[in-house]
This record gives structure tokens, C-alpha cells and sequence, in this order.
């Protein structure tokens, strides 16, 4: 039974955890790095121990010292949240074999979905839809010449073990494509110790529409609905909403329950996403994340289901504490990621936070660990907060979401509440009329 989970990440997501944790009565155990040391969840934490110095490949992404600080302080379960040793199946076959409980999906899932050829042969083989393209990895450029031929112009070059956009070039003609295979095998050795590539069919105007989904361990499997996260800028997600304005209810019913029979399929365990990109009323898997996702609030506003507390019980052993019926779609939400970066060059921007106001009022939410007087390292991600707000339509969501990002102040740094600003005035997203391509062009970068 678990009774202290150690808390193996830091910022936003180490204090949400935290917060769940506290909710159920566990006792809990923050791990930071030198230049951690002041952070809200590690002050507020049971207790805390530092695992190395303040870059994260000698501290966040140090096993063996996080185990170790699990062992020293007692701790049952560990809680990894996203990035760092999230999707790790090595870190979570570790974590098992020290007796400690992994709070997320098996390693054999993770290592199965970690690795994108075979992740989508094995949606393939679930009937789940998937993105015309090579049936593995492209070896030599001659083969990478004649699966393009047959799935046709344009083609989107894509690393096997990749993630964030990294390893990926479009090849929009044959003349193209030796240099997009070469870029992004060069890239992915670099980034992921792994130079394999496949090829899939580069879509026109897509949207990136993804499927909440959480099973547990007595074959109880339930989707919590879709998420439209399209607003992208390089590939990484800025502004993301539930339900999507793209889908109609029976379209949502339908790929919700796909996903989760091939979940279920699958035996996997914790929670999940699938995501798909979506274009003229069809749906493509692109990969699945073996985690908790970041954007995870706008489902939770939706729903009304704590997603944190669900994986800590399916960890746990325990069933659901819901069923499919149970999971309803009530009114509209929105998460904008407010990054401490220039609203217009994107250019990091560490350092002190002179002055700090969260906006607040009905369905406001704001996920941040950050306050007045707080130093930004610049050693990790530069997400400082996650705000989220619900309506009963979606007008009424945008409307409280500009009143909410009129009232956030962050002083000292840059941040992109600007750009949010801009957002939720234009009126592509007003409508809810964009693709994954939007937000480039009207940033100017295509």
C-alpha cells in the first residue's frame, strides 16, 4: 500500500503532484538539484533531498540517485511526471526491482510505445488508423526514394526514437529528400543516441487532436475525451483545449472508443495518450505518450476526474474510481503554457521574479510553482505556469480566459502572455478554424 511517494521532477508538475498526494493523505518526498533548492514543492514537501548539481544530467536524469533517495526516506512509490525519466522504461524497470512502485505503465509498454515503428505496428495491429508510410525503418535513401513514390509527395522524414520534433524534416519532392533523411539522422544520433528514421505521408492542414485515456490492472480501461492541441510552434505545443471545436460528438465517441479497446488490447496500465492527427474526417496515429501529459488540466476541467489521483490508485492496485459512463464532457476548457521567453524571439528569459499576481475568479485555474522573488534557473524548460479556465460554451471559456490573462502579472522576466493575448483575439482561433500549421504563419516563420 502506498502510504509516501518521492516526487522525481521538479517545477508545476512536482507541486501538482504533491497537491494530490496531500489530498489523499500520503506523505511525500521532493528530490531537487542545487539550484532547485527554493522551489515551492520542495518547501512544501514532507521532506527533500538534493540529487546533484543543477544540471539535469547530473541530477533529474540520475537514476541511481533517485532510487537512493527513495531508500533513504522510507518512500513506497515514485512519481516521475513528464519529461526527465517519464517515458525511461530503464529507470522504470529499476524502480521495480528496488521493490518501489513505479507510478505509471509497465516498462515493456513504455520500451513498446518509446519506439515509433513499432508503436504504430502495434496500433495497426489494434485497428487503430495510422499515417500511410514505411512499414519500418528506412535504411538507405533508395529505399526512403521508393516508399515516398509510393505514398507520394510530400513526405514527413521522422526519427524512430524521437519526440518534440527533434529527428523530423519534410521532404517536399524527391530532389529533397536525401538531405531530410541525412538532416534528421544526424539529428536524432545526436538527440537520442538513435540515428533510425521512417517516412510517413506529410499531411496538408492537419489538426492534432489526442485521446486522454486510463486503465488499471483489472481490465477497466476509460478515454476521458479528446484534446486539440494544433496551436504549435516547432512542433511544441502552446495552447491546447477540450473538447475540440474540429470533432462533432459522434466523432469523439467513436475514435475514444477505438483507442480504448486497443488500450485494453494492449493490457496497459496508467494513464495515457494517443495522439492523432486529424484532416477531411479522418483520424492517423502518431504516437502514444506512456505518461502524464502536460496540457492534462484542460481534461480534468472537463471531466471533473483528478487524473494524478487515478494513477496513484491503478499504481496502487486499486480499480478505477469510475466507469466510461461515468466520464462525462461538461462545458469548455483552455490551457495557454506561459514560458519565461520573449513573446517575439522566443529567447529564454531566466531570472528573478519581481512581482507576481495570479488571476483568479470562477473556473480560473493556474498551475505554477513560481512567486515574487522566485529565480528561474536557467538550466530546464522554460514553462513557469499552465493557465487553464472552463466555460459552459466555448465563447464563454475565451472570454473568461482574456479577462484571466489580463489580470496575470509575472515582473522581472519575459514571458509569452503577449502572445496569449494575441491568441485568443485572433479570429482563426476565436472561430476555432486552425491547423498545426496556423500559429507559424501567423508568427511569420512560414
Amino acid at each position: 500500500m502506498i502510504e509516501k511517494v518521492l516526487i522525481a521532477n521538479r517545477g508545476e508538475i512536482a507541486l501538482r503532484i504533491h497537491r494530490a498526494c496531500k489530498e489523499m493523505g500520503l506523505s511525500t518526498v521532493a528530490v531537487h538539484s542545487e539550484a532547485d533548492r527554493d522551489a515551492m514543492a520542495v518547501r512544501l514537501a514532507d521532506e527533500s533531498v538534493c540529487i546533484g548539481p543543477a544540471p539535469s544530467a547530473n541530477s533529474y536524469l540520475k537514476k541511481s540517485q533517485i532510487i537512493a533517495a527513495a531508500e533513504i526516506t522510507g518512500a513506497d512509490a515514485i512519481h516521475p511526471g513528464y519529461g526527465f525519466l517519464s517515458e525511461n522504461a530503464q529507470f522504470a524497470e529499476m524502480v521495480e526491482a528496488h521493490d518501489l512502485i513505479f507510478i505509471g505503465p509497465t516498462a515493456h509498454h513504455i520500451r513498446t510505445m518509446g519506439d515509433k515503428i513499432t508503436a504504430k505496428q502495434t496500433m495497426i495491429d489494434a485497428g487503430v488508423p495510422v499515417v500511410p508510410g514505411s512499414e519500418g525503418g528506412v535504411s538507405s535513401i533508395s529505399e526512403g526514394k521508393k516508399v515516398a513514390k509510393k505514398i507520394g509527395y510530400p513526405v514527413l522524414v521522422k526519427a524512430a526514437s524521437g519526440g518534440g520534433g527533434r529527428g523530423m524534416r519534410v521532404a517536399e519532392t524527391e530532389k529533397d529528400l536525401e538531405t531530410a533523411i541525412k538532416s534528421a539522422k544526424t539529428e536524432a544520433k545526436a538527440a537520442f543516441g538513435d540515428d533510425a528514421v521512417y517516412l510517413e505521408k506529410y499531411l496538408g492542414k492537419p489538426r492534432h487532436i489526442e485521446i486522454q485515456l486510463i486503465a488499471d490492472t483489472h481490465g477497466n480501461v476509460c478515454h476521458l475525451w479528446e484534446r486539440d492541441c494544433s496551436l504549435q510552434r516547432r512542433h511544441q505545443k502552446v495552447f491546447e483545449e477540450a473538447p475540440s471545436p474540429a470533432l462533432n460528438q459522434a466523432q469523439r465517441e467513436e475514435i475514444g472508443t477505438i483507442v480504448a479497446k486497443a488500450v485494453k488490447k494492449m493490457g496497459y496500465r496508467g494513464a495515457g495518450t494517443m495522439e492523432f492527427l486529424y484532416e477531411d474526417g479522418n483520424f492517423y496515429f502518431i504516437e502514444m505518450n506512456t505518461r502524464i501529459q502536460v496540457e492534462h488540466p484542460v481534461t480534468e476541467m472537463i471531466t471533473g476526474i483528478d487524473l494524478i489521483r487515478e494513477q496513484i490508485r491503478v499504481a496502487d492496485g486499486k480499480k478505477l474510481s469510475f466507469t466510461q459512463d461515468d466520464v462525462l464532457l461538461v462545458g469548455h476548457a483552455i490551457e495557454c503554457r506561459i514560458n519565461a521567453e520573449h513573446h517575439e524571439t522566443f529567447v529564454p528569459s531566466p531570472g528573478k521574479i519581481t512581482d507576481f499576481h495570479a488571476p483568479g475568479g470562477p473556473d480560473v485555474r493556474l498551475d505554477s510553482a513560481v512567486y515574487a522573488g522566485y529565480k528561474i534557473p536557467p538550466h530546464y524548460d522554460s514553462m513557469i505556469a499552465k493557465l487553464i479556465v472552463h466555460g459552459r460554451t466555448r465563447n464563454e471559456c475565451i472570454m473568461r480566459l482574456r479577462r484571466a490573462l489580463d489580470e496575470m502579472v509575472v515582473g522581472g522576466v519575459d514571458t509569452t502572455l503577449p502572445l496569449h493575448r494575441k491568441l485568443v483575439e485572433a479570429q482563426d482561433v476565436v472561430d476555432g478554424n486552425y491547423d498545426i500549421h496556423w500559429l507559424e504563419r501567423f508568427l511569420g516563420l512560414k
